[in-house]
């Protein structure tokens, strides 16, 4: 089984619990140890055979399509759906970009999760069960932290499960997933509506099996956070940042005798001179630098 050769890539989001990061750029135009989160994720892609990328904009679009442009860069053809006024969620935004897709199968890749899964397996799973959407899984290790998929013995995912007890044992969805277009082509289209709380539960209901499980022990790392992105950006960099184990964004300068412990520096940020600042993000706003303080929490 090839792997489809279309995605869509998740990135209108708001990223409202990425601020403040998420008011200089949209998240998957973040930069993750100096490369930008939709850049990755495409490489990833391109990596399996997949050429042709949709990226839905909505939330500082600009920040995306400057970092991401045609994709020829990547060994890609990247296009791009807008949606207007409003963000139209895990579904309503697949919806919305059929056209764009123009393909009965194709994936769909979060635009805020890194990963290792193996695609090709995923893929050929899907075929194999003749399924209408695969969700790629894996033991829901953090169910205080993460809502949960429960599946069944015969794999098939039987319905979700919000953060917290119930979650135990149950499986945690990283953020890719094989889906056939007839999923969302009867949605009404630029109406916001999410998958999995709605689309996908109402399929479930009405056509038992259709939505499987592609259960592994991938690796992920989600961006969902200030904590998970400082994680992520230093476990894909080795532990090693920059200046005081800083994150540095473009066109930082750093004043002569400043001191940056564990801060994360957004672009365009002139640091003053003999300034001292620690787990600190410094964002260039229309008020000049701002200062905010964040927490670290280990994974």
């Amino acid at each position: 089984m090839k792997v489809p050769r279309h995605a869509l890539l998740l990135t209108a989001g708001l990223g409202t619990r990425l601020q403040p990061l998420t008011r200089v750029r949209t998240k998957a135009a973040v930069p993750v140890a100096g490369e930008p989160l939709a850049r990755r994720l495409t490489r990833w892609l391109v990596s399996f055979g997949v050429t042709d990328v949709v990226a839905n904009l909505h939330h500082l679009p600009a920040t995306l399509t400057a970092v991401l442009g045609d994709g020829s860069d990547l060994g890609a053809r990247v296009r791009y759906s807008w949606e207007q006024p409003a963000v139209l969620g895990s579904a309503g935004g697949p919806r919305h970009a059929l056209s764009i897709v123009g393909q009965e199968r194709f994936l769909i890749v979060n635009g805020d999760v890194l990963s290792n899964l193996d695609v090709p397996s995923l893929a050929a799973a899907h075929e194999a069960a003749g399924a209408l959407v695969t969700l790629a899984l894996v033991p829901n290790r953090e169910h205080l932290k993460y809502g949960g998929v429960v599946v069944g013995r015969d794999g098939a995912v039987t319905g979700f499960v919000r953060r917290g007890p119930a979650a135990a044992g149950s499986f945690h969805f990283i953020g890719t997933q094989a889906v056939e277009a007839g999923v969302f082509r009867p949605l009404p289209d630029n109406q916001p509506i999410n998958s999995i709380g709605a689309v996908y539960d109402e399929l479930i209901a009405s056509q038992p099996g259709s939505v499987r499980a592609f259960i592994s022990d991938a690796t992920y790392w989600d961006i969902g956070t200030v904590a998970d992105y400082w994680n992520t950006s230093a476990a894909l960099s080795n532990g090693s940042n920059g200046p005081g184990r800083s994150i540095l964004w473009d066109n930082v300068q750093l004043g002569a005798g400043c001191v940056l412990d564990e801060c994360i520096v957004t672009d365009d940020v002139e640091v003053p001179a003999g300034a001292t600042y620690r787990r600190t993000i410094l964002l260039k706003t229309e008020f000049g630098l701002t200062a905010v303080p964040f927490e670290l929490t280990a994974r």
